[in-house]
């Protein structure tokens, strides 16, 4: 089950579409659909939670918490709406495609993606704009 939370002002004017899209890309990769809360914040939330958990004092687009068991994604996706606006402006996409692209980066590294080298950042970037072409 997918749920989306607001620890801020703003809302997803279309959670259902995304749901399913988010269930789509976890079943396309393999995966069954565990519990995944997505939690929209603010860049001072985030951060918290940076700098307790990770302890890293940066500001940062997503934090995600993985709690998969074999097959089964489940977690809880951090995601500053503050820092998605910011990005999007800086790589001169809109708003709704970099929240995607957050949105199902969070999924992918759940789905065994990483992105600390060259080449897991490019093939991370493949699946990414893959999945972002599905969108409804």
């Amino acid at each position: 089950m997918i749920s989306f939370n607001y620890e801020t002002e703003f809302e997803l004017p279309n959670e259902d579409e995304l749901s399913k899209w988010i269930s789509d890309t976890i079943s396309n990769e393999g995966f069954r659909e565990g519990e995944i809360n997505y939690i929209f914040c603010d860049d001072a939330y985030l951060l918290d939670l940076n700098v307790k958990f990770l302890e890293h004092d940066t500001l940062t687009d997503i934090i995600s918490f993985d709690y998969t068991l074999g097959k089964l994604i489940s977690g809880d996706v951090y995601i500053s709406v503050e820092r998605v606006k910011e990005n999007a402006k800086d790589f001169d996409v809109t708003f709704e495609n970099e929240l995607s692209r957050v949105m199902i980066h969070g999924i992918l590294h759940y789905c065994g993606y990483k992105d600390k080298t060259e080449s897991d950042e490019a093939e991370m970037r493949s699946k990414e704009n893959y999945y972002i072409s599905k969108l409804p």
